[in-house]
């Protein structure tokens, strides 16, 4: 994993260099404590984003293996603000991993596979970010003894994504039976 783009460790130690990211560090470490290793020992990766099952998916063959797409494909699942969608591709008989992000009135949806290197590493950084602060609002939210709303999104989330999975294999067996009876339909009209 050495020779992924993205580096957890440098990602953390730029934003304690960066006044406005500073207090996110600032505040992750004051109620979890240091930040050490690798994005797969911390907390929400642990207790959260682990539960996403992988989804093999396509990818920018240049990009090859220079990024995680597990880990990225997690994070992205497991996002409170954007919504994902994995799509049969039946020309690359692959999956395309959509992401749609929202901001006022405007929608933006973009495939992983269409996506450059520097975008995947702002995705990256985007998304962690995103999980240190739910990870900070959840031990508030403790603290307060009004758990369950992060929780709940959570919750959400995973059977959100369970339905993904469960309607991926149907999808995929629907396009195979089609293409059989079209092949069918073929031969039957080839002896006429």
């Amino acid at each position: 994993m050495d020779t992924m783009l993205f580096n957890f460790q440098a990602f953390v130690d730029e934003m304690r260099e960066k006044p406005d990211k500073k207090e996110i560090v600032e505040k992750y470490e004051k109620r979890y404590g240091p930040i050490q290793g690798g994005i797969q020992d911390q907390i929400r990766f642990k207790e959260y984003l682990t539960n996403f099952e992988y989804i093999p998916f396509s990818t920018p063959e240049e990009l090859g293996d220079d990024f995680d797409w597990a880990l990225l494909q997690r994070l992205v699942a497991g996002s409170f603000s954007s919504d994902y969608e994995l799509k049969l591709n039946t020309d690359k008989d692959a999956y395309e991993l959509y992401i749609a992000v929202k901001s006022g009135d405007q929608s933006v949806v973009k495939t992983i596979s269409e996506l450059r290197s520097f975008q995947m590493l702002r995705l990256y950084e985007i998304y962690i970010e995103e999980q240190m602060n739910i990870q900070i609002l959840k031990k508030e939210e403790e603290a307060e003894s009004e758990q369950g709303a992060i929780d709940a999104e959570r919750e959400m989330r995973l059977k959100k994504r369970n339905a993904v999975r469960d309607t991926m294999g149907r999808e995929k067996m629907a396009q195979e039976v089609k293409a059989d009876q079209e092949q069918k339909l073929d031969d039957l009209l080839g002896k006429l």
